[in-house]
């Protein structure tokens, strides 16, 4: 099993075991297997109030299915679910509980013949909230010139925007997305960055699942990145805008001279990947004696034809920690 690095605070409440006082998501050893696929493997995650914490991973990592799990919509195969204190287990979820909630997975469950402005009243009805809250979200999401517009011809990004629309009417402490920006256009994806910074610095929590790195380096107090369905390492502060690790890079004329210089490193215990007409290595050994790493190239018989050592962005880290078979 691949190992977890927790920043600091989520660490600490883990490692106390039982349940976390204050965490307003927590996990411990969350696993979910659908036949011989398991799809979350053994997660640990807590995540504090009032922060944004971003799910980061390709498509099929497993980060639908652990919001399905913490939305109770699955039963785990295994270990523990508390959201907002209070445990979530499939069905069996205090109802009182997702009056707290606010949530959008997998794009909104929208009736195709009801406009906007109807799908908001029924929500305010269903929830017995005031007519007041569906113009305030009206604003809040910029829906106004759609309100008589029906489902069934709303483009994909504002049928996106009425779905956090739902998901925010009833003033949630806690939000739990999924691909919250999937479908908007660049100007949109600032509209939501901007309302998720401004929900959480009022104090609600918000965990969202995405793909897309550059968002997340400017919304996220914190990251979590899974692939394969286990959570390989959180970043947080400013680890998000350059992960604090230095690499080694080289470039050569051809992909096979790549694949012969990194198997000459292999050779001599300085771990470094092949990708096209270039090798990468974070080891310390590659980093600390560039030198060093130049002359065992060459006497593979792969010179390369440059070599230098470069900071590692968020970008770089996620795609050098995804890009290898995991177990």
């Amino acid at each position: 099993m691949a190992q977890t690095h927790y920043a600091d605070g989520a660490a600490a409440l883990i490692r106390t075991g039982g349940v976390v006082t204050g965490a307003v998501i927590w996990t411990r050893g969350l696993t979910q297997r659908f036949g011989e696929v398991t799809a979350v493997n053994q997660v640990d995650l807590a995540v504090t109030p009032g922060e944004i914490y971003a799910f980061l991973g390709r498509n099929g990592a497993g980060k639908t299915t652990l919001i399905r799990a913490l939305l109770g919509l699955i039963t785990p195969t295994s270990g523990e679910v508390t959201v907002l204190g209070t445990a979530v287990r499939g069905g069996r979820t205090p109802p009182a509980l997702w009056a707290r909630v606010g949530y959008l997975v997998e794009g909104p469950g929208l009736y195709p013949a009801l406009t906007v402005l109807e799908h908001l009243q029924v929500a305010a009805r269903y929830r017995s909230l005031s007519p007041a809250s569906v113009d305030e979200v009206v604003d809040r999401l910029d829906l106004g010139r759609y309100s008589g517009v029906r489902a069934r011809a709303l483009s994909t990004g504002n049928r996106q925007r009425l779905g956090l629309a739902l998901a925010l009417m009833h003033r949630p402490e806690l939000l739990i997305l999924d691909e919250p920006v999937n479908g908007l256009d660049p100007a949109g994806v600032v509209e939501v960055r901007h309302l998720l910074r401004s929900l959480a610095d009022d104090g609600v929590s918000v965990f969202m699942s995405t793909h897309i790195i550059g968002e997340v380096a400017k919304l996220a107090d914190r990251v979590g990145i899974i692939h394969a369905g286990h959570l390989l390492e959180e970043l947080s502060g400013e680890r998000l805008g350059d992960s604090g690790r230095e690499r080694l890079v080289s470039t050569f004329r051809s992909p096979e001279l790549a694949r012969r210089g990194a198997e000459a490193l292999h050779a001599r215990g300085i771990d470094a990947q092949a990708h096209q007409m270039s090798l990468v290595s974070t080891a310390p050994d590659a980093v600390q004696r560039p030198d060093r790493v130049a002359t065992h190239l060459v006497e593979a018989g792969a010179p390369p034809t440059s070599l230098g050592i470069e900071h590692e962005d968020l970008e770089q880290h996620f795609l050098r920690l995804t890009d290898r078979d995991r177990p």
